[in-house]
C-alpha cells in the first residue's frame, strides 16, 4: 500500500481520529512506540528512519501522532504543554484478552515504561496502566 493510500484509511461509518501527544524527545518516543511496543507507522520508512510526522496506526479508525513539545503549543493554539507528571487525559486501549493486556504492559515495561498499576482483575474488569517516556498514561483493559 502506498503511503498516501494508508493516510486515506477511515473507520467504517466514521471519521479517523488522530490522538496527538507532546514529546520532549521525539527520537526516544519514536523508538518506544515503534521498537518497544511494535506500533506500525502510518507510512513505513526505509530501515530505522524516523518519518516526519511520527504517526502510528492504532487501528482503522485511530492513530497516534507524536509532536515535539516546542511545536505542540503552536499546534494547540497557544496552550502550554503540561509539565511532565501532569495528566489531563488517560489514553485507553481495549484489547480482546487478558493475555494481550499482560503482553502489551510487559512490552511497555521492557521498553522503559513505568507501570503504576500492573494488570489485575478489578471490580470493572481486567486492566493495567503504564506511562510512556513522557509520562502519558495508557490504560489497557480486556474487553472480554
Amino acid at each position: 500500500m502506498a503511503a498516501h493510500d494508508s493516510l486515506k484509511a477511515r473507520a467504517p461509518g466514521g471519521p479517523h481520529v488522530i490522538v496527538s501527544l507532546p514529546t520532549r524527545d521525539l527520537a526516544r518516543a519514536f523508538r518506544f512506540y515503534r521498537e518497544g511496543l511494535g506500533f506500525a507507522l502510518m507510512a513505513e520508512t526505509e530501515g530505522d528512519a524516523m518519518p516526519e510526522p511520527v504517526h502510528f496506526r492504532l487501528n482503522a479508525g485511530v492513530s497516534l501522532m507524536l509532536i515535539p513539545t516546542g511545536g505542540f503549543g503552536w499546534v494547540a493554539g497557544g496552550n502550554r504543554v503540561a509539565e511532565q507528571g501532569v495528566s489531563e487525559c488517560i489514553l485507553g486501549l481495549s484489547l480482546e484478552t487478558e493475555a494481550q493486556v499482560d503482553a502489551l504492559v510487559a512490552k511497555a515495561r521492557e521498553a522503559g515504561a513505568e507501570v503504576p498499576a500492573p494488570p489485575a482483575r478489578q471490580p470493572w474488569g481486567y486492566s493495567g496502566t503504564f506511562k510512556d517516556p513522557d509520562g502519558h498514561v495508557w490504560m489497557l483493559d480486556a474487553a472480554g
